[in-house]
């Protein structure tokens, strides 16, 4: 049985070469949308196992769009296909519950492999972008002992230095959006900082951010 993907690009250029790219015998483009707005559309209607999305699109960007599909759809498979190399996209993809994370550099061999796989539940390799996130958001030991915050919090302002929002972070730590909130305003009352640009910025002076 093949894999129905639908195409999520607003140029019609890459669209068409995805489409020439993803010709196989397993693997099936059942349909194409321009933007956030008209992904959530196609993806109900046609219910695809995969959604390949890009993220800067002019209109409703692949950010809001698989938040949206998540809610929505949460079987279908969500997979990001972007120019930017970019922590905070990769993180904030994570967050949302997309599966995988790739540049529009990549391989055919590349792209095919990674769609199968996340049609098939596998989790990204050790070489994807995505993996690498993962395992800085999932940190959970504090190597840092001289800090004045517990590893959690650790944990959440790493989430906050890569611009993540409250949901977002509850939903990457698996915590309620009331929890996220009372370790934020713990963290500002430890370091004294007055707002999340100053404690994303401490955090990265101390090198909590790669």
């Amino acid at each position: 049985m093949s894999i129905s993907v639908l195409i999520v690009d607003d140029h019609a250029i890459v669209r068409s070469g995805l489409r020439s790219m993803l010709a196989d015998d397993d693997i099936e483009v059942v349909g194409e949308a321009v933007d956030g707005t008209q992904a959530l559309e196609k993806t109900l209607k046609l219910k695809p196992d995969v959604v390949l999305l890009d993220i800067r699109m002019q209109r409703a960007d692949g950010l809001a769009a698989l938040q949206k599909i998540r809610e929505k759809s949460p079987d279908t498979r969500v997979m990001i296909l972007s120019t930017y190399d970019n922590p905070t996209y990769v993180a904030r993809s994570v967050a949302l519950g997309a599966k995988d994370y790739l540049l529009k550099g990549c391989s055919r061999e590349v792209l095919l492999a990674r769609i199968r796989d996340v049609a098939n539940d596998k989790p990204p390799g050790d070489d994807s972008i995505m993996h690498s996130v993962r395992e800085t958001m999932a940190q959970r030991k504090n190597s840092h002992a001289d800090f004045p915050l517990t590893n959690r919090e650790l944990q959440v302002l790493r989430h906050i230095a890569l611009g993540l929002s409250n949901r977002e972070i509850g939903a990457s730590l698996e915590i309620s959006v009331e929890t996220v909130k009372e370790h934020v305003q713990n963290i500002l009352r430890k370091i004294n900082a007055v707002d999340r640009t100053q404690a994303a910025v401490w955090a990265v002076k101390r090198g909590l951010i790669p």
